[in-house]
């Protein structure tokens, strides 16, 4: 009996220092690569990476491409949510995808609610070799998308929220009422250029006790994205000023070189 509950004591150990180790080889590949990590860490980390990620799908300056490659400043303004994460897709004929990001929701009063820490989750099949991270900007164009989100089950992307790729550039035609939209936009990005990447399969999963962390006290993904939780931290001001920066672009203000 002990010799079992010693093998699985040092199966264990052996497995937690294997992940450790290709965390580790994961984070020096993306910083090595300049691409930003898709392992999970503190919300107060997520937050300085998604504002990162949202400013380089919105801001032409840090934009590769420009004005062509930039989320539409009306995508944003009428977004009833936005889902950012990282995510690194490897495998060999099968491919498995993991990940982290946030979720934030709007407000009833305009405002933004305070960010949800989520995981991402998937397999997939094909003769993919290597490993590859993309940036993902998930709009969420619905009620009925963020209810989706705050559920704090396990939600995979497509089914019954349809994805659709969103629309691109300042001149992007965002064509019918926020109504006949898609429930949700898709936007992706490899090593900085839109990659038009499929997250259809792609499982979100709520982090609650990293937002337990972050909040300091038991909170559900739908108490924050609700309002309910009242205050965010202060922290979580930098995602806000790259959100307001998008909504009020201006066409003619927006190209950096004029």
């Amino acid at each position: 009996m002990n010799q079992v509950k010693n093998a699985i004591e040092t199966g264990t150990r052996e497995v937690r220092h294997l992940a450790t180790e290709v965390g580790n080889e994961v984070k020096k590949t993306a910083e090595n690569n300049k691409v930003n990590s898709p392992l999970p860490a503190d919300v107060g980390s997520e937050i300085q990476k998604v504002a990162t990620i949202l400013a380089g799908f919105t801001d032409p300056a840090n934009a590769e491409g420009g004005l062509d490659n930039v989320i539409p400043a009306e995508v944003v303004r009428h977004a009833k949510g936005l889902a950012v994460f990282t995510v690194v897709k490897a495998g060999f004929v099968w491919s498995g995808r993991v990940g982290s990001g946030l979720v934030i929701a709007r407000l009833e009063d305009g405002n933004w609610s305070g960010p949800s820490s989520i995981n991402i989750g998937g397999v997939g099949f094909g003769m993919q070799v290597g490993a590859d991270v993309t940036d993902f900007v998930i709009v969420l164009n619905t009620p009925d998308a963020v209810k989706a989100f705050s559920r704090g089950e396990n939600l995979t992307l497509g089914g019954n929220l349809s994805v659709s790729a969103g629309p691109v550039g300042i001149g992007g035609e965002v064509s019918g009422s926020v109504a006949e939209r898609a429930p949700l936009w898709s936007y992706s990005k490899s090593k900085g250029l839109f990659a038009g990447i499929s997250v259809e399969g792609t499982v979100i999963i709520e982090r609650k006790d990293a937002n337990k962390k972050f909040y300091g006290k038991e909170v559900t993904a739908t108490q924050i994205l609700s309002g309910e939780v009242e205050t965010p931290p202060v922290v979580a001001n930098v995602l806000y000023e790259v959100i307001k920066r998008a909504e009020s672009r201006k066409t003619e203000d927006a190209d950096p070189s004029s």
